[in-house]
């Protein structure tokens, strides 16, 4: 599939979701089977942890369709990148959508500010370009809408393999923003 294909797979699976109609195929021990020799998922994401946005039933995907990185604030460090390109230079993914949720905690407590101890203020870090090229009157929905879009600009940035899987056309990233209350997800 081509990401024109692969994104009209992932609108019309996100369709389904927020119409409660999923077909939840791919997802049996036929589908396990096919799998125990290796995976091929057409589409990387990149998404927050929290427990309300999950990326395998926001777009009604099936076992090894996606796959999914799951860190608060959907940031891209160290570890998130290094999956990253490990699924683009060995498994042939071609699509990643950063994928930033409504309401998100991680942005919320990082244009809260503060001290939220080492490991957590190490994280918010991460979120700390968005608010900074935000307007002072951005919402923390705006804001998450921003990092999505810098995340994705620090996959490129950050990475050499994502870069040249980009530059060559081979690879297409993609921010995105899921709502809460619909379950819809807007691609950016």
């Amino acid at each position: 599939m081509n990401h024109h294909e692969i994104l009209n797979r992932l609108g019309e699976g996100n369709t389904r979701f927020t119409g409660d109609k999923l077909e939840s195929k791919l997802q049996d021990s036929a589908r396990r089977d096919e799998l125990t020799t290796g995976q091929q998922p057409h589409t990387i994401v990149l998404s927050c942890a929290d427990s309300r946005v999950v990326p395998e039933l926001a777009f009604d995907a099936g076992l090894g369709e996606l796959f999914v990185l799951r860190v608060a604030g959907n940031v891209a460090n160290t570890s998130t990148i290094a999956s990253i390109e490990y699924a683009v230079a060995h498994c042939g993914s071609t699509l990643i959508v950063v994928l930033g949720h409504q309401s998100c905690g991680a942005v919320t407590a990082a244009m809260g500010g503060g001290d939220n101890g080492h490991n957590l203020n190490h994280l918010l870090a991460h979120i700390a370009p968005a608010i900074a090229s935000a307007p002072d009157e951005a919402s923390v929905n705006d804001v998450v809408k921003i990092n999505a879009q810098k995340t994705s600009g620090e996959l490129v940035s950050r990475s050499s393999i994502i870069r040249d899987a980009v530059s060559s056309g081979s690879v297409k990233i993609v921010p995105a923003y899921y709502n809460l209350d619909s379950g819809k997800v807007d691609f950016l």
